[in-house]
């Protein structure tokens, strides 16, 4: 059987995940950015916010292409490998949230601390993206290993019922309010407040130790379609070119979109008690973005598989899809490396240097004075940043340079 196909399918997906991650992480200015590309400011979900369920939902389904191999091989592979990859995956995340060790403090760079010897509620922030996806890459791997498919579709939705009674019955006033969620709490004692994200005024943590069950769902969610995509994509495909939509064709992708429509209801039926809210990724939030994410699937299965298109925009995000965790990381590495390098460009009304980065520069100078309004100059910023990271992808695929974890 020749797997190809599908797993450029796989990697069209994850590579415009990537893409629209890199896009929606880099803007020129915060405080200037098209509605679209930002956060729901609690609940609800906006495209930004569809981006980290796919990569999630993404790792789930290719993760029904490997456990086969990994059952064979028994629990002793399993678990190192399984083990080992979490392991990486959530100490790069750490790197990356400490990277680059320095700051600038006046005219001098100072160590970041591990806890601020100024501030004890000021430190390094433990979780992230990365852990986040370590920790329901492993969840979802040992679910997906030990039980049956349909076990696993019971436990999943069952697993969200449980995480949907925690929110209602530990919370506080709104129990899905940034006051009342009962995650919060927990991060505070385990991880402690100076590990914890800051973004919203106060101590809480979007990827902390709650709120990483239903994502570890999404993952399973995506493996088992992963599954129904093996059963029922078992005929190998013809590149390029499809005579006659097959039986096996047609239950694959009727299968993607009714299955996708149905999550997709039944999301916001449960949102209707339940918010939809990324943040503290509710069970509405999984049924609702895994939906999108199995419309999204199906629909470039049909584009890419079964009518065989390859163009440049197949090709633009497949090197994406090729090296998806090492691009985010240097997505992440490079505007902090920049933020060392201090260029002298004023002074100010006492005569202090005044200092910019050159990629802040290069916002100043070249985007910002676009025409147009301000999110126009910053949307472009993103653009030519996610154009960059492209090219060092395209130069790693031509040379067949696939780093992996």
């Amino acid at each position: 059987m020749n797997m190809q196909p599908r797993y450029y399918s796989l990697d069209i997906f994850r590579g415009a995940t990537v893409a629209l991650m890199i896009l929606v992480n880099n803007p020129g200015s915060w405080s200037h950015m098209f509605a679209p590309l930002q956060h729901a400011p609690w609940h609800g979900c906006t495209p930004t916010d569809l981006v980290f369920p796919f990569f999630l939902f993404a790792v789930g389904n290719a993760m029904a292409f490997v456990m086969p191999r990994l059952q064979e091989a028994g629990d002793a592979v399993f678990w190192k490998k399984v083990l080992k990859r979490s392991v990486l995956i959530f100490l790069i995340g750490l790197f990356l949230n400490w990277f680059p060790f320095v700051s600038w403090s006046s005219d001098g760079l100072v160590f970041k601390e591990w806890i601020s010897s100024s501030n004890g509620d000021s430190g390094v922030r433990i979780f992230g993206v990365l852990q986040r996806i370590a920790i329901a890459y492993l969840g979802a791997s040992v679910l997906a290993y030990y039980l049956k498919p349909k076990v696993l579709i019971y436990t999943a939705v069952a697993l969200l019922l449980v995480y949907w009674a925690l929110c209602a019955l530990l919370g506080t006033g709104d129990p899905y309010s940034l006051a009342g969620w009962f995650g919060t709490d927990i991060d505070k004692i385990l991880i402690g407040v100076p590990h914890l994200y800051k973004g919203e005024g106060v101590p809480f943590d979007p990827e902390g130790i709650a709120s990483t069950l239903p994502a570890i769902i999404q993952v399973v969610f995506g493996f088992l379609t992963g599954v129904f995509i093996r059963k029922e994509g078992s005929v190998s495909w013809l590149w390029g070119s499809v005579p006659a939509l097959q039986e096996s064709h047609f239950k694959l992708i009727a299968g993607a979109m009714v299955t996708g429509f149905l999550l997709l209801v039944l999301g916001w039926v449960w949102s209707l008690g339940f918010p939809i809210n990324k943040k503290i990724w509710t069970s509405s939030y999984v049924f609702y973005t895994t939906g999108l994410a199995i419309l999204s699937l199906g629909g470039v299965i049909w584009y890419t598989d079964l009518q065989g298109i390859r163009n440049g925009i197949t090709r633009f995000f497949d090197v994406f899809g090729k090296n998806p965790l090492f691009i985010f990381v240097l997505s992440g590495m490079l505007p902090r490396i920049s933020g060392l390098i201090r260029i002298g460009q004023d002074t100010d009304e006492n005569g202090s240097a005044i200092y910019t980065t050159p990629l802040q520069w290069f916002y100043d100078h070249v985007c910002a004075p676009l025409p147009g309004p301000a999110e126009v100059g910053s949307f472009f910023y993103s653009l030519c940043f996610l154009v960059i990271m492209w090219l060092i992808c395209a130069i790693l695929d031509k040379n067949k340079i696939y780093i992996k974890v």
